[in-house]
């Protein structure tokens, strides 16, 4: 059971992705600069986060140690969500919500499987196999049937 809940809210999370493009590209455009559209995203989505934190944190009893992750860490995850988010808010005007998550979705397992590959900071190395390749390839030409067809 744990299985399918944890693959739905996996769904869900990827439905939001899908609405919060057009959102945020309308939002851009509402704007006047696209770039701000991100800026709004990421302030609305912080001021969540953080009051999230802070309950988990309290109800909990553990504090949140600051000290503990690397500084670079505190950073590379929002500039890579905000290339991410801007990249979105740009393309979905362009190319259709559908092109820009398909594409994000091929990227994503594309950049998954090296990271994988890699055992990328701690995770556990997973070998790149006949099946994850031609997975990512149907994905990947998938994504490209949407976008051109």
């Amino acid at each position: 059971m744990d299985t399918i809940l944890w693959a739905l809210l996996g769904v869900v999370a990827g439905a939001c992705i899908a609405t919060q493009a057009p959102i945020n590209a309308q939002l851009g455009r509402n704007l006047g600069v696209p770039i701000a559209a991100a800026g709004v995203s990421f302030v609305a989505g912080a001021v969540l986060l953080w009051t999230l934190a802070v309950i988990y944190s309290r109800s909990s009893g553990i504090a949140i140690n600051f000290a503990a992750p690397a500084p670079w860490t505190f950073v590379a995850g929002g500039v890579l969500g905000a290339i991410y988010v801007f990249s979105n808010i740009m393309l979905t005007p362009m190319i259709g919500a559908a092109a820009v998550m398909a594409l994000s979705v091929a990227g994503q397992l594309i950049g998954g499987l090296a990271l994988d590959r890699i055992g990328f900071m701690g995770m556990a190395v997973r070998e790149l196999t006949l099946g994850r390749v031609t997975g990512a390839i149907l994905l990947l030409v998938g994504a490209m049937m949407i976008r051109l067809l």
